[in-house]
């Protein structure tokens, strides 16, 4: 954990209905100062929604070699590869590389993340895919976060339902694939 880290705690009650994964769970959120809360909250919506055995976040910041959230198999083997934000096209093409999937989740505009790797080499880019959220989404989400945060999160056909700590959002998950 870094040091002047501050701690987010949010108890999560995870409905996915297409996937059919329902749990809750506890996460301590560290979020570095130079991490804002709209990166740290869009780290936490891609763990959720990704969330299968195995499921970690990295070291975060303090860790260039590990995506912000990632998924090991019983032998320690990266399977899926989450990015938050921003990554630049090399960290994607050898993502590709190491893991069987790899998923980027941003709060930024998804045309001008995607237009950065335009003609870069990422392996598979295809099978890459981008989710972002229907704008000003995170931004009214973010206004709601505590230090002590009860979050109720649930998909379904795309579409994302969020309670967190009495404020209730919705937005659609937007999928976008790499051309």
């Amino acid at each position: 954990m870094a040091t002047g880290a501050m701690i987010h705690t949010f108890n999560v009650q995870w409905a996915d209905m297409d996937r059919g994964v329902y749990e809750d769970f506890s996460l301590r959120v560290a979020r570095h100062p130079s991490e804002t809360d709209a990166y740290m909250l869009t780290r936490l919506l891609a763990y959720c929604m990704e969330y299968e055995d195995g499921i970690a976040f990295s070291e975060g910041i303090s860790s260039t070699q590990e995506p912000a959230v990632l998924v090991r198999d019983l032998t320690g083997q990266v399977t899926v590869w989450i990015e938050v934000g921003a990554p630049d096209a090399e960290r994607l093409h050898q993502a590709s590389k190491l893991a069987g999937r790899v998923a980027v989740y941003t709060h930024r505009d998804p045309a001008r993340v995607m237009a950065a790797w335009s003609g870069k080499r990422i392996h598979r880019a295809r099978d890459v895919v981008v989710r972002s959220f229907d704008p000003g989404f995170i931004d009214s989400a973010v206004a709601a976060i505590e230090r002590r945060n009860e979050l109720t999160l649930s998909l379904t056909e795309s579409q994302l339902y969020l309670d967190l700590n009495r404020t209730t959002l919705q937005s659609t998950v937007h999928d976008h694939r790499i051309e």
